[in-house]
């Protein structure tokens, strides 16, 4: 099955080189497998990302933008993808794009919860920040993902933390008109830190 794979991988490869030339938009083969592995972490298609690892590709190789496929496949809602790219040995799932922001980040705004568990599972810093100083609690707080909230809090998060702009989770509930939640959080940022 995994010949197969890795041949229909190849044969898709060329097709695409060779319909690029004719069409007058020519990409590198490196463009058009860049392009074929990044799509199949947004699509959550396994035996394509799997076509690739077994050819020597790292998990943790990223696009333009820093995105990985961890991070494209939890942003895209790939629950099965992330369990498989989370599996892999040398996986990062900690690794952050390039503002900072981690594949956990990218689950919480779209609100993946079963890619939010399996990275809150995940050996990484609950807490990691982003560039601007926000942690996934303060993503979901922000879209109001509470039983987000509660898992991270048993995960071990800092409700109490502040961001590069000194907004802690209260502030950042109020500013979403959120008042029921920013009530319930209340405690955590008042109390020692």
């Amino acid at each position: 099955m995994k010949a197969l794979v890795t041949k229909s991988l190849k044969i898709l490869a060329l097709f695409i080189l060779v319909s690029a030339t004719f069409t007058g938009h020519a990409q590198t083969n490196e463009d058009a497998l860049q392009t074929l592995y990044f799509d199949a972490a947004r699509q959550g298609d396994i035996p394509t990302l799997s076509a690739f690892y077994d050819a020597g590709l790292s998990p943790d190789v990223t696009d333009k933008k820093g995105y990985s496929a961890l991070i494209l496949a939890a942003y895209h809602g790939e629950t099965e993808a992330v369990n498989y790219l989370l599996k892999q040995t040398d996986a990062n799932p900690c690794q952050k794009d390039n503002s900072g922001n981690t594949a956990l980040m990218g689950a919480i705004f779209k609100g993946n919860f079963g890619a939010i568990k399996a990275l809150i599972q995940a050996d990484c810093d609950v807490d990691q920040k982003n560039e601007n100083g926000q942690t996934a609690a303060m993503f979901a707080t922000l879209f109001n993902r509470t039983e987000t909230l509660n898992e991270l809090s048993q995960a071990g998060a800092n409700l109490g933390t502040k961001d590069a702009s000194g907004n802690n989770l209260v502030d950042i509930a109020l500013s979403q008109g959120n008042y029921e939640l920013a009530e319930k959080l209340t405690p955590y940022v008042e109390g020692p830190q």
